[in-house]
């Protein structure tokens, strides 16, 4: 009981403290520098301080001065100092690729329209044209064709220039089409007759060739190291109008399947192994760059979804390296080919069918024909019907590597090394791409 007293009279002690306390030290009006100095100068205010800390600390609320509300103890972290940063890296690395953005202008010779005169009782026999118009004489026109043409411009697209000499890359279907004549607009203002000097036959890839040199160039980064929720910074002419807008977003996806209508054909492409993004990709954007903060290119705008807001898809750019090193080294684009008919493993698939793995890229034909196409280079390989393909030169086909993407990514020529799961056992087999036959 006494003790229970002596508890008592000691928080009643420290409560008359703080009230003499905050009588004695309460601020006067002052201003300033006085006012700073004053604050730290009184031997009471100091004494209540100490006193309070470490139960201020316990509370999480810092000090609690005399007569007035908790202080809190500024942050170490600096909030505002990384969304400073970020907004700087944003600025640099668009500075950084921007120069080697261009504009695409597509032209078309079109028929030239006239206003021809007609006479809309032509068909009537002759006394009634008299009566219904002086004569079958008339005032009125329609439009006509003269058979005459004359070059106009017909749509718009980006791309971005890959060589100081001029070679640029951009979507195919910016360029599909054969008998329209293109120019490019460089960032300094210039504009160039352009060449398409190919056009990738599997994926929507197509480069041009301007006559330049001393270009700026941009920096290919490496999309297989991207991952969620990275910034994304999308590049272009954004409405075939408004030349090197930017914007910016997430990497939001990888490995996606989607399926893009083309705006002047109408025809529809599946594409797969697409990086999607929430960075706005407008019409025009098409051909432009992805950029990483680093301001290097991971991928080429190609897609956006037109019943959604802000979800847009790029070509990850390692799939464009072989392209870009096989029209350098033969001034045309060859498309990589291992010729083998095949199935994602999901593991929905690898219950059905009892596969010993649930990823992969399952050799398989379905109702299409052989599996292993004669003589090659999986056949020259040993690659069987059955066989499941684990991983090609260390990277595991899943959903975000397809097999087909994978072997994009190398040229002509080159050798890969493939893991197979063949009835359970693994085996390492090497193959040597070859191009892809006319009519695969």
């Amino acid at each position: 009981m006494r003790r229970t007293r002596k508890i008592i009279l000691c928080v009643l002690g420290l409560i008359a403290i703080a009230l003499i306390a905050a009588a004695i030290g309460k601020p006067r009006h002052a201003t300033g520098a006085q006012a700073v100095a004053s604050a730290g100068t009184n031997p009471l205010r100091t004494f209540w301080n100490d006193l309070i800390h470490p139960f201020a600390a316990m509370l999480g609320v810092g000090s609690v001065p005399l007569g007035g509300a908790p202080v809190m103890e500024p942050s170490s972290t600096g909030l505002y100092q990384p969304a400073d940063q970020y907004e700087a890296d944003v600025i640099a690395a668009t500075q950084k690729a921007s120069p080697a953005v261009v504009s695409i202008t597509i032209s078309e010779n079109v028929p030239v329209v006239e206003n021809c005169p007609y006479d809309p009782w032509s068909d009537l026999p002759q006394q009634f044209q008299q009566f219904l118009g002086n004569g079958g004489a008339s005032t009125m026109t329609v439009p006509c064709d003269t058979g005459q043409t004359q070059l106009q411009e017909v749509g718009g697209g980006s791309g971005f220039i890959i060589s100081s000499d001029g070679l640029i890359l951009t979507n195919k279907h910016v360029v599909s089409d054969t008998s329209a004549q293109y120019s490019v607009l460089t960032n300094d203002g210039n504009t160039y007759a352009a060449k398409v000097l190919a056009r990738d036959p599997d994926q929507d890839l197509a480069v041009l060739k301007i006559d330049a040199t001393n270009l700026p160039a941009v920096t290919l980064g490496n999309s297989d190291s991207l991952e969620l929720g990275q910034t994304a910074i999308a590049i272009g002419n954004a409405l075939g109008q408004f030349s090197n807008t930017v914007s910016v977003g997430v990497v939001s996806g990888l490995g996606r399947t989607v399926t893009a209508t083309a705006p002047d054909t109408g025809a529809d492409e599946t594409i797969s192994g697409v990086i999607q993004t929430d960075a706005a990709i407008n019409p025009g954007n098409s051909g432009g760059p992805l950029l990483d903060l680093r301001g290097d290119v991971i991928g080429i705008d190609t897609a956006v979804a037109s019943d959604a807001q802000n979800i847009g898809f790029a070509i990850p750019i390692n799939e464009a390296k072989s392209a870009i090193a096989s029209i350098e080294a033969t001034g045309q684009i060859e498309a990589p080919y291992l010729g083998v008919e095949y199935e994602d493993v999901t593991p929905a698939i690898a219950t059905k069918q009892k596969l010993p793995i649930s990823y992969g890229a399952w050799v398989s034909s379905g109702d299409q024909g052989s599996a292993v196409k004669a003589k090659s280079p999986a056949a020259n390989a040993g690659i069987q019907a059955g066989d499941i393909i684990e991983s090609v030169n260390g990277i595991t086909l899943d959903s975000t590597h397809d097999l087909a993407n994978v072997i994009n990514e190398y040229s002509v020529g080159s050798t890969v090394t493939l893991v197979v799961n063949r009835g359970g056992k693994e085996i390492t087999l090497q193959a040597t791409l070859a191009e892809r036959p006319a009519g695969e």
